[in-house]
């Protein structure tokens, strides 16, 4: 598995395609969300995939802050194999990636509630309560950087 971050106008038409399809699959078919997932975030994030063998089989963005709130903003995350630690790493490189490329102290998401404990192994503590969001149970959750790391 390799990780490739890029910009919106750095995609390929395929790559573009196959983060759509996906997003679509799972989001929109798999889950029943009846919602406008491709909004103008899109245009502004860093795309992060994980590609096996030529097949797209992860991935999320990386929202610059100001966009969806002043903190930079993760979301639209998917492993297309579940319980493997594709998501786990891929949040990971995501981490990395907010941290490295936006100046903010901290990263903010809208986990659905079954995967807020992976959330938590790479850094991020429950700030709500359960809401529904899309027809699913999400929880907001937040990831402070140190100061240290941020300096």
């Amino acid at each position: 598995m390799e990780f490739v971050a890029k910009r919106f106008y750095e995609l390929t038409n395929d790559e573009l395609w196959s983060i759509y399809r996906l997003r679509a699959e799972v989001f929109v078919v798999e889950q029943r969300c009846a919602y406008q997932d491709i909004d103008e975030a899109d245009k502004v994030s860093v795309h992060l995939m994980a590609v096996d063998d030529g097949q797209l089989i992860g991935y999320l963005r990386v929202i610059p802050p100001g966009v969806c709130s002043d903190d930079i903003h993760i979301g639209r995350v998917i492993s297309v194999r579940r319980r493997c630690g594709i998501g786990r790493a891929l949040m990971a490189e995501g981490v990395r990636i907010a941290h490295e490329e936006f100046d903010a102290p901290s990263i903010s998401i809208e986990a659905q509630l079954y995967a807020a404990h992976m959330y938590s192994t790479v850094g991020f503590r429950q700030t709500s309560g359960i809401f529904m969001l899309d027809g699913q149970k999400h929880v907001d959750m937040k990831l402070v950087f140190d100061d240290d790391e941020h300096d």
